[in-house]
């Protein structure tokens, strides 16, 4: 995804343009990165571990709710936050990003490919794709920046684990 981000990044801003100049070579690689954004996830189906984080990402409990509406108050009390494995943020930033990776994924297409669609189709893939484009780099400079405030979140994402006391307090309903 970063592949993605830095190049269209240098495709929309003049001055990125300038720098890393090469237009054509750009958009070879974002539309390459672009085919290849999914391919992470669909060989992640082979671990069954994987399947199983699939599973608990997709089901929302009461809990959820409750974390989401301490969320909403910004409530930062811990007994207000339930969570399991994974926080209702945590969820609804997955299933958000899996459904604007599928968008963005048939919008670049229609723009790659633009023999197989109508005009009209071309400019409104386009308008969308450019669009969800600048929607998923805000939310992925918010993801990112929930990420630098929590160093034992980070250490996880690098090392797979966690410390657990952490895990106890931030995700107390999980039982590994």
């Amino acid at each position: 995804m970063a592949v993605c981000v830095a190049t269209a990044a240098c495709l929309y801003v003049p001055q990125l343009a300038v720098l890393v100049g090469r237009r054509e070579l750009v958009v070879r690689v974002h539309e390459w990165a672009g085919l290849a954004l999914p391919a992470p996830v669909l060989l992640g189906l082979v671990s069954r571990a994987f399947r199983a984080d699939l599973g608990a990402l997709n089901r929302f409990g009461p809990h959820d709710r409750r974390w989401l509406r301490a969320a909403l108050r910004r409530d930062r009390r811990y007994a207000e936050r339930p969570a399991g494995k994974f926080n209702a943020g945590q969820k609804v930033y997955t299933a958000w990003i899996a459904g604007a990776v599928l968008v963005m994924l048939g919008t670049g297409l229609m723009m790659w490919f633009t023999h197989l669609a109508p005009l009209l189709w071309r400019t409104s893939a386009t308008f969308v794709h450019d669009w969800l484009a600048l929607a998923v780099g805000v939310v992925l400079a918010g993801h990112i920046g929930k990420a630098l405030g929590d160093p034992e979140a980070r250490r996880g994402l690098r090392t797979g684990t966690v410390s657990r006391e952490w895990a106890e307090r931030e995700h107390p309903l999980w039982r590994p």
